[in-house]
């Protein structure tokens, strides 16, 4: 039975689950083995929710049709237009709710770290990787999630070097997760004299944050830390001492820096969850071959593995070159509109 675009929903088997997990989830014992009974839970409340929308438009769709064909015999073009903004607008929740079951996957419910890293280029790529931060910093202003600063490193003369932000709400990863990549810009320079064209390039990487229960393996020989005073966002405390740490695991090449907290102490523990969280993403990617070669290919911030060109001159086009979604609105794309791109590649699978 069809229910949304480009996907299906089985009502039947649904409702028949939904039968089956009333009766699992009445059990007096289902709290002995507590894991499986959070996740018994946890998918009798998604699909309640599912199973209620799809009632609910289905009841909608049949009154609306019922109220076309009166108001076309009476030839009521009022009525009419209302009923088809009305349409319209179930149309538009049925597609929202459609991309909302796409975001099934382990973390994509949890909060989420997005770091962005310049590419070589100097001030130029500095400057493009804090209008990068902005970017998504708007973009979860806009979704009212919570941002808070973890490390920043700042440019030389402008802009960022690097920089970790945590976003913190309820499918922040799932919604992100697939900006993980190189971002090129092509404008007039603001730093340059004569006013020419360049090219800067910056990646993001986004990874979940995790519980502390996921098991990753680290060799603590395998992990060199580095100390350093801390710069931006801070307070005046981080930068009297070397507060700030600097992780590097070895064997991946895998960096991580935190400098959020006031002590040392603190801000190496942040940074070893920051890291278990990182390479346990890296090896479940790398359980796709398509995303292991796309590991691989990214490499230099240069040209790389690009997912989106942001063309500000001589002409305005921000384009994701995954799906091929297009816009000429760059200055809303910079303020954080950002959800079109999000939505297609969702959508692509």
């Amino acid at each position: 039975m069809r229910l949304f675009s480009g996907g299906f929903f089985d009502y039947d088997n649904a409702k028949l689950r939904q039968e089956e997990l009333a009766v699992l989830t009445a059990d007096p014992r289902l709290w002995d083995n507590q894991e499986q009974a959070l996740k018994l839970t946890a998918e009798k409340n998604t699909l309640d929710d599912n199973l209620a929308f799809y009632e609910d438009l289905e009841a909608d769709v049949a009154n609306c049709t019922e109220m076309v064909e009166l108001a076309e015999a009476e030839e009521d073009e009022a009525m009419l237009a209302d009923l088809y903004a009305h349409l319209q607008e179930l149309k538009a929740g049925a597609k929202e709710r459609e991309l909302l079951s796409l975001l099934s996957g382990e973390f994509d419910k949890n909060d989420t770290y997005l770091e962005v890293h310049a590419g070589s280029g100097g001030t130029e790529a500095q400057d493009w990787a804090e209008m990068l931060l902005r970017m998504y910093s708007r973009w979860a202003e806009k979704h009212k999630y919570k941002v808070s600063y973890v490390e920043e490193t700042e440019g030389d003369v402008a802009g960022l070097k690097s920089a970790t932000i945590k976003i913190a709400g309820l499918n922040a990863y799932g919604w992100l997760k697939g900006e993980s990549g190189v971002h090129r810009l092509v404008r007039i320079s603001p730093f340059d004299s004569n006013a020419r064209r360049h090219t800067s390039f910056a990646s993001i990487t986004v990874y979940p944050v995790v519980d502390d229960d996921i098991n990753i393996d680290i060799n603590p020989a395998d992990i060199k830390m580095d100390t350093y005073r801390s710069s931006g966002a801070g307070g005046q405390h981080v930068n009297k001492t070397e507060s700030a740490v600097r992780l590097t695991h070895i064997p991946s090449g895998v960096v991580v820096s935190c400098q959020t907290e006031r002590s040392q102490f603190a801000n190496r523990d942040q940074a070893m969850k920051m890291l278990q969280a990182k390479l346990y993403e890296i090896e479940q990617r790398k359980k796709d071959a398509a995303a292991e070669q796309k590991w691989e290919e990214q490499g230099d911030n240069g040209w790389g593995y690009q997912i989106r060109s942001y063309v500000l001159q001589p002409y305005k086009m921000v384009k994701d070159l995954r799906t091929n979604v297009e816009t000429s609105d760059d200055r809303g794309v910079l303020d954080g509109e950002i959800d079109l791109f999000l939505s297609a590649y969702l959508a692509k699978g």
